[in-house]
């Protein structure tokens, strides 16, 4: 979903506007504001691709928005309104690209082609097909694979070698080995049907040219496959951005979850698969990184929801530390079991585990020396997730680590097999458990808040989730759509409010959220049929 935010300061404009907008079928996600300081807030807040805003205001004017729109979100597009006398400011504003203008008194069908047109140009810049061919060509170069190899090697060392200054030139690394760094983890999310390796590999490179294609626009970065299939990224700012650190980390921050959400919008829509990103709220120093990253692992499991479309932003200095010893398999082909297991890929695991299984269902005993040790192994994986997912109670463990009560080992392997079924399921129930918890968190703070502002941007601060997730999240726990849940609360309580007859019905607006009186009729007639004041009257004669 795009947003698109209407800049005007005169309100009458700016809501008729959104009216129009919110009406049409584009995909658009409408936001208002009414001054461009106000407008600037909510870009420092939030991704915006297209603004569409009258160039003269006082304050601020359209032109000064556009730099800051410039300098916080470059891939956004922005349609001014202007009028005749506008020339000079126009003359300007066409010499930026990304850039339209639309005279006031040409009307909204030219408006309206204005704003299509932008969108169009969004859509091309997120097309991957040139991507996906660029991957596959690049995908056998010395760089590419001698890159990745190293930070496979670098993530899962015990310990970071302190020299590697001296690695990053060898290989071409772009980023600085003696600042800091940000770490971002995207799991990728296969389609209904399974996915063969190089599929997988294929994809994956996509997303990683995709995304370093939007992240140099403000960024340094690095993107790699790990062990699981799944991207890291690694970022630092652009070194020529000469601003306060702790603002330059900030503003990143805000860049990073927008730029990170038109990525999955791109995965969506071009290659059919979703992503969960997780990405460090903080900076950190290199020799930390194998740490952080089993950090970020361990947070992306414990998620709300399935995590398509999710970019949650973590403390990960703060989050609890994983037990790295269970991150350590003993075989290579557990290693892909515990892969699968982890990133919730049933059917993958399953026939995997059958293949390795098979040769158990020929041998009628248990003394195999061979399937014993392989029965440990994965039983010992599967009691490591048993524990870190705290699923002993609903998996069941006695008999786990005692292939002797089993009569013969294809009945012992059915066991295994049985336990990682009801495993997946604990995770899938998991998931819901806690989406179910962030939303009903989420319903509290809005009944307790009714009268400040429940705007979707606010929200997502709330909770610590990109709004387009929220959003999504709330509609499959609720069935309804945040807003409408939100309008039925308050025109509950205003119900309430009205019955008593202690106050005016404007006071009983103000008092549950609504600026204007007319703002509160137009809606709760809209909702019950019948204006406040018919209501309260109705109910005090009954």
């Amino acid at each position: 979903m795009y947003r698109m935010m209407i800049v005007d300061d005169e309100e009458i404009i700016t809501d008729g506007l959104a009216v129009i907008f919110g009406k049409m079928d584009l995909g658009l996600d409408i936001y208002k504001a009414y001054s461009g300081q106000e407008a600037l807030e909510l870009l420092h807040r939030t991704r915006v691709d297209i603004v569409l805003s009258d160039i003269c205001m006082p304050e601020m004017d359209g032109l000064e928005l556009m730099e800051h729109i410039r300098r916080s979100w470059p891939q956004c597009k922005i349609v001014f309104l202007t009028g005749h006398s506008d020339f000079n400011y126009v003359y300007q504003a066409i010499q930026a690209p990304g850039v339209q203008y639309v005279l006031k008194n040409e009307g909204y069908p030219k408006l309206i082609e204005a704003v299509k047109r932008a969108l169009q140009e969004l859509k091309d810049t997120m097309q991957v097909n040139d991507l996906i061919r660029q991957s596959k060509e690049q995908l056998n170069t010395l760089e590419t694979l001698a890159q990745g190899d190293y930070f496979r090697h670098l993530i899962h060392s015990v310990k970071v070698d302190q020299e590697v200054a001296e690695d990053f030139s060898r290989l071409r690394i772009p980023l600085d080995a003696s600042l800091p760094v940000l770490i971002a983890l995207g799991s990728i999310s296969d389609s209904e049907s399974p996915r063969t390796y190089s599929d997988r590999q294929e994809t994956a490179l996509a997303v990683k040219f995709l995304s370093e294609k939007l992240l140099k626009e403000r960024t340094v970065s690095l993107g790699v496959i790990d062990r699981y299939g799944d991207l890291i990224w690694l970022i630092q700012p652009e070194r020529s951005r000469d601003l306060d650190r702790a603002e330059t980390f900030e503003q990143l921050g805000k860049f990073l979850e927008g730029t990170f959400e038109l990525i999955q919008q791109a995965c969506r829509e071009s290659l059919e698969v979703g992503m969960a990103i997780t990405l460090s709220a903080e900076e950190f120093q290199w020799a930390r990184l194998p740490m952080l990253y089993d950090k970020a692992r361990q947070v992306q499991h414990y998620r709300a929801g399935d995590g398509e479309q999710m970019v949650q932003r973590v403390n990960l200095n703060e989050a609890a530390a994983p037990d790295p010893v269970r991150d350590r398999f003993l075989r290579d082909k557990v290693d892909t079991l515990a892969a699968h297991l982890e990133a919730g890929r049933k059917e993958e695991f399953l026939r995997l585990f059958g293949e390795m299984a098979g040769p158990a269902g020929q041998d009628r005993g248990r003394c195999n020396p061979y399937l014993t040790e392989l029965y440990y192994t994965i039983a010992l994986m599967l009691m490591s997730y048993i524990n870190r997912w705290e699923a002993d109670e609903a998996v069941g463990v006695s008999s786990l680590m005692q292939l002797e009560v089993h009569r013969t080992l294809g009945e012992a392997f059915r066991y295994l097999r049985d336990t990682a079924e009801l495993l997946f399921s604990v995770r899938k129930s998991g998931e819901q458990k806690r989406a179910a918890g962030v939303i009903d968190t989420l319903c509290l703070y809005i009944e307790e808040n009714l009268t400040r502002d429940l705007s979707l941007v606010r929200l997502s601060d709330v909770i610590h989730f990109n709004p387009s997730y929220l959003s999504r999240l709330f509609k499959q726990e609720r069935g309804i759509n945040l807003s409408e849940y939100i309008e039925d609360m308050r025109i509950r309580q205003a119900k309430d409010l009205l019955k008593r007859g202690e106050l005016k019905v404007a006071e009983v607006g103000s008092l549950i959220g609504y600026v204007t009186p007319q703002s509160f009729t137009r809606v709760f007639k809209k909702w019950t049929g019948t204006t406040p004041q018919e209501y309260r009257t109705d109910m005090l004669s009954g």
